[in-house]
């Protein structure tokens, strides 16, 4: 069984302050999800948002992550991107981004029904071509998102 990543469930896991973290923190360390997969796209987003917000030492584990195999990254292929650009026209009115719309592309592509995200705003609305919905992970956020974008 595998678990795909979206942005805001990682950095959330990272970041001890933010409301969401323990709930985070225990998907990021459940191994019932192995292999943990991080869309590329992705990476670009969190890597920004622990820049600014969590610092170098965060960062440096983050990048340690990556290079020793804790988190699997799969790696976006043409036909994610014409899925991608589909999505996004579909949902256009839902202001669905490349991000969002990767993570779909991507668990359509692997067959994979569950997404951990703390967004089930977009994720709920968006229809994947394999399943009726997505099993959005945690099941329901603790507390409302913080504010800042992620």
């Amino acid at each position: 069984m595998t678990l795909i990543f979206d942005t805001n469930v990682l950095f959330a896991g990272l970041d001890r302050d933010d409301a969401h973290h323990n709930e985070c923190r225990a998907l990021l360390e459940d191994h019932s999800h192995v292999p943990r997969l991080v869309p590329a796209s992705v990476l670009v987003e969190l890597d920004y948002f622990i820049r600014e917000h969590l610092g170098p030492i965060v960062h440096a584990g983050f990048l340690r992550d990556i290079t020793d195999g804790s988190i699997s990254i799969v790696e976006l292929r043409r036909e994610d991107y014409l899925r991608v650009r589909e999505i996004c026209a579909k949902y256009s009115d839902q202001d669905i981004g490349l991000v969002d719309a990767s993570i779909v592309a991507i668990a359509e592509r692997l067959n994979e029904p569950k997404i951990a995200t703390l967004d089930h705003r977009h994720f709920s609305i968006m229809r994947p071509r394999h399943v009726d919905a997505f099993e959005l992970l945690p099941s329901r956020p603790a507390a409302p998102e913080r504010r800042r974008r992620r």
